[in-house]
């Protein structure tokens, strides 16, 4: 639909095609589906995750001499929420060696469901099978790639600190150089395929800015979503602004992988194998789309069913 509309705006320019390609296969795949598969997992690593962040909480109010006062301070809180605050902190440090305990397990358990919903996300753009048990040891290898990026990335933000203001836009540079490696090396580690890693260049480029976009939407308008829905909805509003934007993560998951396949395809071309699908009554199917779905022959062509046979 989309090359039939802008086809010679696209035939002109390299880059539109390749972004309408991109959408129609998107669209080809479900990727909307795939994206919320992602958006579930993150969502579920979400409390374990709250729960080693309220143990260490506790840990620090412990060896802290007013830290409630303090995080009340910096917020600007009165009222309701400055003593809503006193309450949490209280709470978790007295369950802080329990919280830490569960949170961990848990995150452990979630975080494996969050890299088997990535894995499959990327194995299914580039239309290949899983590797049952063993994507569970290249979850874990990607895991460990990460925490040293992760570890970098802090140590550079921390120099960056120490710095004259001049520097400061350095802080956005190093942000996009983490992202980028952490996109590149999820890309190559967790699917199923090895393609090299100039093939996955565009796709952890956007998945770098759009992450980048994400992080400062995520700064400056979710707060406020959150402020609003809070106020309209209660708890549950600041359940709803997280959700949507983990969607949009989700979403850029699926993007960048599929821009990625379009890129190789554009370079490499494809190839054709038939597949199986179950034997149903009327017109028989003459093609099929790229997620293995029966496509019908338009109306006076093809056979039917039994014609001929």
């Amino acid at each position: 639909m989309l090359e039939r509309v802008l086809g010679p705006l696209a035939r002109r320019w390299a880059w539109l095609r390749t972004a309408i390609c991109v959408q129609e296969r998107y669209g080809e795949l479900h990727g909307s589906i795939l994206a919320s598969a992602i958006t579930l997992s993150a969502f579920l690593s979400l409390f374990p995750l709250l729960l080693v962040a309220v143990s260490v909480v506790g840990y620090v109010a412990a060896g802290a001499t007013d830290l409630p006062g303090e995080i009340i301070g910096r917020l600007g809180l009165t009222g309701e929420a400055a003593r809503a605050v006193t309450t949490a902190i209280e709470h978790a440090e007295q369950g802080r060696g329990a919280a830490l305990g569960l949170g961990t397990l848990g995150l452990l358990w979630s975080g494996l469901g969050l890299l088997s919903a990535l894995q499959f996300a990327f194995n299914s753009v580039w239309q290949v099978p899983g590797r049952g048990l063993k994507g569970k040891l290249f979850g874990l290898l990607w895991l460990l790639g990460a925490i040293v990026v992760l570890i970098a990335s802090f140590v550079l933000t921390a120099a960056i600190e120490f710095l004259p203001g001049v520097f400061a836009p350095l802080a956005l540079v190093v942000g996009l150089a983490v992202n980028f490696a952490l996109w590149l090396w999820a890309m190559h580690v967790l699917p199923n395929r090895a393609v090299g890693w100039r093939a996955l260049l565009p796709g952890a480029v956007l998945g770098a800015v759009g992450l980048e976009a994400l992080k400062a939407l995520g700064t400056l308008y979710v707060p406020r979503i959150v402020a609003s829905s809070s106020a309209l909805y209660g708890s549950i509003g600041v359940v709803f602004a997280v959700l949507a934007w983990l969607l949009f993560f989700g979403r850029l998951v699926v993007y960048a992988g599929v821009l990625n396949v379009v890129r190789w395809e554009e370079d490499h071309g494809t190839v054709t194998v038939e597949i199986e699908l179950p034997k149903l009554p009327g017109v028989v199917p003459v093609a099929a789309t790229r997620a293995g779905e029966a496509l019908e022959p338009a109306d006076g062509e093809g056979t039917r069913a039994g014609a001929g046979t």
